[in-house]
């Protein structure tokens, strides 16, 4: 058990009740306390209006406790969700000139190809990056892509399917050396491992993955020193000044970051994702990686001798929460049956498959799940029926 008694961590974590819930990569369950909060601004909502004085403190209060997640001034978090909003606010706030060169990754999560791809049109390069194995983006191979015409480089912090993580701060470095924008795409790690932007000018994340919250709720962190160079594309009453909600001549950006959320944010999603965020603060992200990577060797040590292969690394620095298998054909039952049996047993992975076609189980579990729980994964794993 970690951090918690069974009791505690089923009354935390409700779904633990009846299911094994390995899928946090995707869609995260939610946490009761989660849940509870949502619920009660719901009923305050009801019965007093949406707008009510205390649910306006608590979302102030949520970029307080987002910059600490991850390093940052609270006047640098835009409460903005989901993480296409903001990557696409990046790619398309910029001032992009013909010729201005942009470096990512065309097989990481299509919400981080597609808003870069699309500057083409403005006579911007996009340079692909091409590793030897999916998603092992190294300082080496971001180093040697650059040029004097490079203007941002896009990347995740941990790769979708082969769960390879980021070393943010040495690539950060490298491209802070050579004046180069870092757009960092967070949300598989945000909430399972320290992800600070030290060097980093633009993160975006969702809350419902690793940080236990709802959807479309989320961040976007821009540094204050590159702030003006950032131009807002989505206009509205609360991030142009609008004194008494009249509409002024000229258009003066809010401070902060209400200068990227032009209209009413999402409330409700934010208090969600605030009481998730205090959860995993009062765990300790150290804490909860390290489970993390527990989980990760139970799981993968049991399911190698049953003939499965895993992508990516591991152990050491650039393994993740994410664990991704697959087998030959004729090495047992397909991926798609495991699945299928898994789900049968209410152990919950994801089904995923890769640009060849391949398909691939994803595990993806949180703090919470134990190595007992892994244990009869592999236990679920080894009764699945020849046929």
């Amino acid at each position: 058990m970690f951090l918690f008694s069974e009791i505690e961590r089923i009354k935390e974590f409700p779904v633990a009740k009846h299911s094994i819930f390995l899928a946090h990569a995707g869609d995260t369950v939610l946490p009761a306390r989660v849940a509870h909060v949502m619920q009660a601004y719901l009923t305050e909502a009801c019965e007093r209006m949406q707008e009510f004085p205390e649910a306006w403190k608590a979302l102030n209060d949520a970029r307080a406790v987002a910059a600490k997640m991850i390093g940052a001034q609270a006047s640098e978090i835009s409460l903005l969700g989901p993480t296409s909003l903001g990557l696409s606010l990046v790619a398309n706030g910029l001032d992009w000139q013909p010729g201005d060169e942009v470096i990512c990754y065309p097989d990481d999560y299509p919400a981080n190809v597609y808003p870069w791809a699309d500057l083409a049109r403005l006579g911007v390069v996009v340079k692909a990056l091409t590793p030897a194995q999916l998603g092992a983006i190294t300082p080496e191979l971001v180093e040697a892509a650059l040029s004097p015409r490079t203007k941002l480089v896009a990347l995740a912090s941990c790769h979708f399917l082969s769960g390879h993580r980021l070393m943010i701060d040495e690539i950060g470095r490298i491209l802070r050396s050579r004046g180069v924008l870092f757009c960092l795409d967070a949300i598989q790690t945000l909430g399972a491992f320290e992800t600070r932007v030290n060097h980093v000018d633009f993160l975006c994340a969702d809350s419902h993955k690793w940080m236990l919250g709802p959807m479309a709720a989320g961040i976007v962190y821009v540094r204050e020193e590159v702030r003006e160079r950032l131009r807002p594309c989505l206009l509205g009453s609360w991030n142009v000044h609008s004194p008494n909600f009249i509409a002024q001549p000229e258009i003066a950006f809010e401070r902060g970051g209400r200068r990227y959320e032009p209209g009413v944010l999402n409330m409700a999603g934010i208090l969600g994702m605030k009481a998730g965020m205090e959860l995993l603060l009062e765990m300790g992200i150290p804490k909860v990686s390290a489970q993390l990577l527990k989980l990760k060797e139970r799981l993968i040590s049991g399911l190698e001798p049953l003939g499965f292969q895993f992508i990516g690394p591991k152990t050491g620095e650039g393994a993740s929460g994410i664990s991704t298998a697959w087998r030959t054909e004729g090495s047992g039952p397909s991926i798609e049956k495991v699945y299928e049996h898994l789900l049968s047993q209410n152990i919950i992975p994801s089904l995923r498959h890769d640009r060849q076609g391949r398909a691939y189980l994803r595990f993806s579990p949180h703090f919470y799940n134990t190595l007992d729980e892994m244990d009869r994964v592999i236990e679920a794993v080894r009764e699945v029926p020849a046929r």
